[in-house]
């Protein structure tokens, strides 16, 4: 099966333990904020405050749910109900599935007692060293030079073909296959959402570690442990009203969360927190 479809089995699964909360709301950044990172994530909440979040720059995302067309009458509806489409649905409806899948997972680890431990860097415990090569799915520029600092060969994977070239100390492709030769690999959540997970990871067959990190890594991860994933990097809210605002005004919202990271000597596991329900 797919993550995916691995992922909503135990949510269904801790469903059944018993009813869970329904959605309380949809929170979206103002679409003057959509070309900064301020503008790239929603926010779903439960009643009872827990909040799961999904990237909203795919396609026309964000300008839908700003326009009503997609998220209209959310508040009440069973949290299950739209958590399905992240498999069954498409577009902006999957977007919006995926984040209430994430509010659910924050139910559960706050009802289980399980908060994940800090981050310990950014690049998801990667310690990239020279001679090694570094895969990067995704552009993220403040890490590339981080990574190239160390001495380490970067390449950078990127759908987008306006960024594909030659930078300073390293080169961004749209060929994926170049995952082939690398040691270790760090992408974006993202792949997550659009569909790319399964033939990324598939070509990471090489790598010794996978760290998958952003805001919306907010999943279980046995399904990505069992895929070959080391680590597992997202956003812990800690001041829910304080997120929120931020979140709705454009503002950044980084002092309202906090990096975390799992691991998989770090995780329980699933059937260990709903059996502590």
């Amino acid at each position: 099966m797919s993550f995916a479809r691995d992922y909503l089995a135990q949510l269904e699964a801790f469903a059944a333990k018993g009813a869970l909360p329904r959605i309380r709301a949809l929170h979206l950044p103002p679409i003057e904020a959509a070309g900064s990172k301020e503008g790239e994530f929603c926010a779903v909440e439960l009643e009872g405050g827990a909040l799961g979040l999904s990237y909203v720059l795919l396609d026309d995302t964000l300008g839908r749910l700003r326009d009503g067309q997609d998220a209209s009458g959310l508040a009440g509806v069973a949290a299950m109900t739209v958590a399905r489409a992240y498999v069954e649905g498409v577009g902006v409806q999957r977007t919006l599935g995926f984040a209430v899948a994430n509010a659910i997972t924050r139910h559960l680890f706050d009802l289980s007692g399980f908060v994940p431990p800090d981050s310990a860097d950014a690049i998801g415990g990667l310690a990239p060293t020279a001679g090694e090569r570094i895969g990067m799915i995704g552009f993220f520029r403040p890490l590339a030079e981080r990574i190239v600092a160390t001495g380490a060969e970067l390449v950078v994977v990127e759908l987008n073909p306006a960024l594909a070239g030659p930078q300073a100390g390293f080169y961004v492709t749209t060929d994926a296959g170049v995952l082939r030769d690398c040691d270790k690999v760090l992408s974006t959540s993202t792949i997550l959402l659009n569909d790319t997970l399964e033939r990324m990871l598939s070509l990471c067959g090489r790598a010794r570690r996978i760290a998958l990190i952003g805001p919306s890594a907010g999943c279980l991860p046995d399904a990505l442990f069992s895929r070959g994933v080391s680590s597992l990097g997202g956003s812990w809210v800690t001041d829910r009203d304080g997120f929120v605002d931020a979140l709705t005004r454009g503002d950044g919202w980084s002092r309202y969360a906090r990096k975390c990271a799992i691991a998989p000597a770090d995780w329980p596991g699933f059937a260990s927190l709903l059996a502590r329900l």
